[in-house]
């Protein structure tokens, strides 16, 4: 929201939704959804987001979601069924790990926003490589799915399906905190949600993500860097870049 997102609505298991209210802010709306008997969100979600998703802009799938089978293929489902500008994050990539090759993504307009742990686990390949090839395996990867991909970590890489590959050079070591990739997540989704392309909206969200953390770490200093600074500092940083 403090990117410019109008409205952002959590989709959430059904028996946490009422400790959830307590806690969110004012301006985060709710949508409930069947949870399996671990308490994730169900497969019999599936309609109740095909319906609300009429509504929407943009989806993110991910932050928070777990790895429960019927959750997996919930995820499954939304990716390949639902024709909305797509955002992949955190527990959403690990559910597509191993069944790339044979779905079929429904949007035209998909941005995955992998670590290196899970892009080892997207390409069936160790950390290592990954972190020895990072641009040639954005790359090759973005060009193979037709999607915006975004390799976080030292120097994150935004690669699109047309050769187009941005390395940003803003960011700190003390982003390295829980929750970080989760504002960057929601950035994109905002800057998507405003008309940009796939490409463009990561690409202005990790810069000013980095600068947003570079702000705060000023402030706080690298080691005290919570996730919650980044956010505070994100108006700071779009100013500067107006």
């Amino acid at each position: 929201m403090r990117s410019g997102a109008g409205l952002v609505t959590l989709g959430v298991p059904r028996g946490i939704a009422g400790a959830i209210i307590k806690q969110k802010i004012k301006e985060v709306m709710l949508l409930p959804l069947p949870e399996t008997s671990e308490g994730s969100v169900a497969l019999g979600a599936l309609t109740q987001v095909k319906k609300f998703s009429e509504k929407a802009d943009i989806l993110v799938i991910g932050p928070g979601l777990d790895r429960n089978v019927s959750t997996r293929d919930l995820v499954r489902r939304i990716v390949t069924q639902i024709n909305k500008p797509l955002i992949v994050d955190a527990d959403g990539l690990n559910a597509l790990a191993g069944a790339m090759p044979r779905l079929k993504l429904k949007s035209k307009e998909v941005v995955f926003t992998p670590h290196p742990g899970e892009m080892a686990r997207l390409c069936g390949i160790s950390v290592a490589k990954v972190q020895a090839q990072r641009e040639a395996i954005a790359r090759k990867f973005s060009r193979a799915y037709k999607l915006t991909l975004v390799l976080k970590g030292h120097r994150t890489i935004v690669a699109d399906a047309t050769d187009r590959t941005y390395i940003n050079k803003t960011g700190n070591p003390g982003m390295a905190t829980a929750g970080s990739g989760d504002v960057l997540t929601g950035m994109i989704a905002a800057f998507l949600g405003q008309g940009l392309s796939a490409f463009e909206a990561a690409k202005y969200a990790v810069y000013l993500h980095g600068l947003a953390g570079d702000l705060a770490s000023r402030e706080k200093t690298q080691i005290s860097l919570i996730a919650s600074d980044i956010i505070d500092k994100i108006p700071q940083a779009i100013k500067k870049c107006s």
